[in-house]
This record gives C-alpha cells, sequence and structure tokens, in this order.
C-alpha cells in the first residue's frame, strides 16, 4: 500500500486546517494511501516532518497553510535521494504556489487532485536553503516582509499592498551588482525580484512567460526613478506590461550571484531571512506536485 504524510499549519486559513484533515484523508484513502498526520506548532517543524518522509521513503507528502508552510515543506523535501510527490492544499492569503500551478484555491476543490496525476516544478537554492516563489529585495520587499499574521487575517492580499505602498513617500535606492550566467548588472534600484513563477503576491502577470518547470528565475530589476515614473510601473504590472517597461530591466538566468556595497535583507516567500551577499541556483523540475 502506498503511504502519504498529511502537513497541516493549524493556525493558517482562519484556523480551517484540522477541518479538512478527514477530507484529505478520504480522498487519498480512495486512491489506495495508507495516511499519517503531523500538526505543525512552531517555525521549522514543516521542514523536519517532510524529512522524515523522505527518510521513511514515503509516496506523497501533503501541505496544508499558506505560501510559508509550502517553503519549509519543500525545505525538507530538497536535494533529498528520496522525494515524495508533494500535495498542496491552500489555506494562506496569496497562495502564489498553487496559483502558478493551477491548484484549485478552494481547499475543498485542491482535495480532489491529490492522490492523481502529477507536474514537476522548479524548487530554488539560496545558499544552503530554498524556496519555491519569490525572493524580493528593496524597501517594498521588507515592508511587506514585516506583515504580520492579524493584519493578513483581517485585510487578506491588501495587507502587503498596504504596507508596500507606505515606503513609496520615502522610497531609498540601493545599489546593486548581479552575476547572471555571463553577463553583469549594476543599478541603483528600487526593488529586485527574483521569480520562479508567474504569480507573485496574488499578481498572475507578473512574469507571464514563466512555467513552473522551465529552469529559470525571471528577474526585474525596477531602476530608481521619480514617483510618478513609479506609478506607471506599477500600472504595467497590473496589465502584465511590467517586463517591457523602460524602466524595469528584465532578464532570465539559472544561477546568479547577489552582491551589494550596502546592508539589505532579502524577502523570501514572504519572509524576511537572508542577508546579501548570496548565491542563487533553480533545481530545475525538482520535484513533482500534485496538479
Amino acid at each position: 500500500m502506498k503511504q502519504a504524510m498529511i502537513i497541516a499549519n493549524p493556525s493558517s486559513g482562519k484556523e480551517e486546517a484540522e477541518t479538512h484533515i478527514d477530507q484529505i484523508k478520504e480522498q487519498l484513502q480512495q486512491k489506495g494511501f495508507k495516511v499519517e498526520t503531523r500538526l505543525t506548532e512552531g517555525p521549522g517543524d514543516a521542514t523536519r516532518f517532510a524529512k522524515e518522509a523522505c527518510d521513511q521513503k514515503l509516496d506523497a507528502v501533503i501541505a496544508m497553510g499558506g505560501d510559508g508552510t509550502m517553503n519549509e515543506t519543500v525545505n525538507g523535501l530538497a536535494e533529498q535521494p528520496h522525494r515524495p510527490a508533494m500535495g498542496v492544499v491552500p489555506l494562506g492569503t496569496v497562495n502564489d504556489f498553487a496559483r502558478a500551478l493551477n491548484i484549485p484555491l478552494e481547499p475543498e476543490e485542491a482535495i480532489t487532485v491529490l492522490g492523481g496525476s502529477t507536474k514537476p516544478a522548479d524548487v530554488a537554492k539560496i545558499n544552503d536553503h530554498y524556496f519555491l516563489n519569490i525572493l524580493a529585495i528593496g524597501g517594498i520587499a521588507e515592508a511587506t516582509g514585516e506583515v504580520t499574521s492579524a493584519q493578513k487575517t483581517t485585510l487578506g492580499p491588501l495587507a502587503y499592498l498596504v504596507e508596500g505602498l507606505k515606503t513609496l513617500k520615502e522610497k531609498t535606492p540601493f545599489p546593486i551588482t548581479i552575476e547572471a550566467d555571463d553577463q553583469v548588472y549594476e543599478e541603483e534600484a528600487l526593488i529586485f525580484l527574483a521569480a520562479l513563477t508567474n504569480s507573485v503576491g496574488g499578481f498572475e502577470k507578473l512574469a507571464p512567460d514563466a512555467e513552473a518547470a522551465d529552469g529559470f528565475f525571471h528577474c526585474f530589476i525596477v531602476k530608481d526613478v521619480a514617483l510618478p515614473k513609479l506609478l506607471r510601473i506599477g500600472t504595467n504590472l497590473l496589465k502584465g506590461d511590467f517586463q517591457e517597461d523602460p524602466d524595469v530591466l528584465y532578464f532570465r538566468t539559472k544561477k546568479a550571484k547577489v552582491r551589494s556595497s550596502i546592508e539589505l535583507t532579502a524577502n523570501v516567500d514572504g519572509d524576511l531571512d537572508d542577508p546579501v551577499p548570496f548565491d542563487l541556483e533553480v533545481l530545475k523540475a525538482h520535484i513533482q506536485v500534485f496538479a
């Protein structure tokens, strides 16, 4: 009999996770799986549970929660000798990873695809750990990384926009150097983005050409511009013309070295984590996801 582990974050989705566990078990049992459940209690739990699933050579790991739970789960799966297929039951505020893979955003619908066919997805490596969606540097990225759980519960995705807009009146450019494949980019920037998928912060048109397993970072450097031009860039983002804007530098790369002459911290999948400098690499089609 095939074996699966459910990793659930009880605090995600207005604390709805535990109400869906029985539905997931029923779905997987119908697909011939024996199921065990792990509930996270704090940071790092989902990573530890996912590593256990790899060590036990389970067939599937089902992550239920927001993008943070997905990020932790992938950090437990990545570069392990045995990697179970990953299931996604989105309960977060934005759920970019689910959006990028066309996984239904309603938990009940997402559960119906578990145990069925899979599709490959890239994983990004930053130094010695991993992420699924987006790395961002700049004042806006730092502000959105400080959004609290209470704000997300109250405002949903709007919480990120509210915090990001607060930084516009005191926008601070920063020097950045990026070595990407055989090219070097040196700019005074307002924000740098390295996206694995087309969905970032709920905007599904940021990188319209990005595919879940294309093996590339889709990188954007927003140059230091006056506020009117910045508002135009924002409008182009909403229209899906972000990478065509004259004040946005767009490129693709499989690997990158990111450097700066000042102290900067990256927002990685929604959490402020890694200080510059760091190295980036795409692990192409590294995991299989029920979708």
